[in-house]
């Protein structure tokens, strides 16, 4: 069990990983081993996720591009040179969404400027008006 959150636990089984040769560098060694890895986790049929309905939705919208059409987020991971290494960064990758995901937006509560903030504003327009004004000039016939 990889603890993600102190309420959200995912099992190793809900995890699956493929792994594919990775590209850039790595010598002769790129072309004969898959050491990048494409991690996928199903979001929608996640028993982790089932009793959190607004962390399943926020956690889609946070996936962006990654989350299929069968509600699935893939994670591609190949910063690495190994195979262990990519499998870490890419679970630490889809977990930092997944604990990004648990936390609430707070509410934006409308506020309205204050007194002194619109006295400022104020002030500073007559400033810029009186630094115009002088450079008008008189026009001389």
């Amino acid at each position: 069990m990889f603890a993600v959150t102190e309420t959200i636990t995912i099992a190793p089984w809900e995890l699956t990983e493929t792994f594919i040769r990775a590209p850039g560098p790595g010598g002769q060694n790129v072309n004969k081993v898959a050491s990048a890895v494409q991690l996928r986790f199903a979001v929608d049929t996640s028993p982790a996720l089932a009793q959190l309905p607004a962390v399943r939705s926020r956690l889609k919208r946070l996936a962006g591009s990654r989350l299929t059409k069968d509600g699935v987020i893939v994670i591609e991971a190949s910063r690495f040179r190994t195979q262990e290494r990519n499998r870490a960064d890419a679970r630490e990758r889809l977990f930092e969404m997944i604990r990004k995901a648990s936390i609430a937006p707070k509410r934006r509560r409308p506020t309205r400027p204050g007194r002194a903030v619109k006295e400022k504003r104020l002030k500073a327009k007559k400033q810029r008006g009186a630094i115009k004004a002088l450079r008008r000039g008189a026009v001389e016939d």
